[in-house]
């Protein structure tokens, strides 16, 4: 578990890192600058993640098939999805590209933060189909156990993200796209260092590199359920931003420094969900049940205290970093009683993020896609009981939140407390 979820942590905090390199940048420039960031951050990760299946499905389907002695397989079918990676980046990249104006306006942005949301959303837009391939190409690594390839990645892409970033904002001073033409830059080297990867790995055990139609769509079928499962939860992310949005710039660039702080320690946390899918899927696909319900326990168990960890730092810490973020008198005491928030959440996101990857390493997508609408229903029912109590961003935080957390916690707890998950061979 540790050789797995240590590398991964490293790997997974390096990602969103990227979007908090930028807050941090861009919110020196200004408080417009920083809300127009939080709406095309939002739309970006909102459109990538979206598609955040090809690396979850793609782990899990690869090491079900190591774990039943099939390299070859393994490798080819995650090639199917670095294929459709490919074809769907493309079409998100014209989206965001013809589609920015319109996005943005339908967050309800002000004034002065629409012009740097637009820019922000259309130079970023390049980046999607390079994020897509690194997604699905993750995933066919971690199915094969190997988190030390992704962490090297990462760590190189976040330096050059960083250095390309404050070279271009502050050097050649392009203020918001500067950090945006860094953010694509860093992502499109990432990729081609993965797809070289990939490549060599698939010669190795002898598979096709060419594009197989009947894969792709099967893995487009394999990764509905985790789309759908994606929706509902990017859903529950754009309609906070929207609801933050409508309550001011101070609001909204509060929310996207709050909402990146949780992304990042979410991404940290999210180690030990990838031990699981790999291990899981593997144990499952070599019919070893009582492993996969044994190596539950023991990270469920880590994941909680994790978060216990993760809510003291948040805390103690933020005299330290808050001031990095901005400048903004009103912006900084929002943000220290926000982060209260996120900071009592996190033992709950401990649990559930070990055991949203648990059922996605056995394949049980399908559950995920059934429940998810139900935590996205309850959080809409909480966010618009704080509306109409005149409750501000502190209070979507504590109580819409907090639902979220709490409803998802239940659900997936009362499925892996049962066996209908533990199916195991090739599927």
């Amino acid at each position: 578990m540790l050789r797995l979820a240590i590398p991964a942590f490293f790997a997974l905090v390096a990602e969103p890192l990227f979007v908090l390199v930028d807050s941090a940048i861009i919110g020196r420039l200004g408080t417009p600058q920083l809300a127009g960031l939080g709406v095309a951050g939002t739309m970006l990760t909102t459109l990538v993640n979206l598609c955040v299946f090809l690396a979850y499905a793609t782990t899990a389907a690869v090491a079900r098939l190591m774990g039943a002695g099939d390299p070859r397989a393994a490798i080819r079918q995650g090639l199917d999805g670095v294929w459709l990676a490919a074809l769907l980046g493309i079409g998100l990249l014209v989206v965001g590209l013809v589609g920015a104006p319109w996005i943005v306006a339908a967050f309800g942005a002000s004034d002065s933060a629409t012009p740097h949301a637009v820019t922000y959303l259309r130079i970023g837009s390049l980046g999607i189909p390079a994020m897509l391939v690194v997604l699905a190409a993750t995933g066919v690594l971690r199915g094969l156990q190997d988190t030390r390839t992704p962490l090297v990645v990462a760590v190189l892409g976040f330096g050059a993200n960083l250095l390309l970033n404050v070279g271009f904002v502050y050097g050649l001073h392009w203020g918001i796209a500067g950090s945006a033409w860094g953010t694509v830059l860093a992502q499109t080297a990432m990729a081609v260092v993965y797809l070289v990867t990939v490549v060599r790995g698939a010669r190795r055990h002898g598979a096709s590199l060419r594009p197989d139609t009947a894969g792709i769509r099967a893995c487009a079928a394999a990764g509905a359920p985790l789309f759908v499962r994606t929706v509902s939860l990017r859903a529950i992310l754009v309609v906070a931003t929207v609801a933050a949005t409508h309550m001011g710039d101070t609001s909204i660039a509060t929310h996207q420094v709050a909402w990146q702080i949780w992304t990042f320690l979410a991404f940290a946390m999210d180690a030990l969900a990838i031990a699981a899918q790999a291990i899981v899927g593997r144990a499952l696909g070599s019919g070893d049940a009582s492993g996969a319900r044994a190596a539950t326990r023991r990270m469920l168990v880590w994941g909680v205290w994790t978060g216990v960890l993760f809510a003291i730092v948040v805390v103690a810490a933020r005299p330290l970093y808050i001031p990095l973020f901005t400048a903004d008198p009103a912006v900084r005491d929002l943000l220290a009683g926000t982060l209260l928030a996120v900071a009592a959440l996190q033992p709950l996101a401990g649990a559930v993020f070990v055991l949203d990857g648990v059922l996605i390493g056995a394949g049980d997508g399908r559950y995920l896609a059934l429940t998810m609408p139900l935590v996205l229903a309850a959080f809409c029912a909480a966010l618009g009981t704080v509306s109409a109590l005149g409750g501000g961003l502190i209070a979507v935080w504590w109580w819409a939140i907090g639902t979220f957390m709490i409803a998802r916690v239940l659900l997936l707890g009362r499925r892996a407390y049962g066996d209908a998950w533990l199916v195991t061979g090739k599927r």
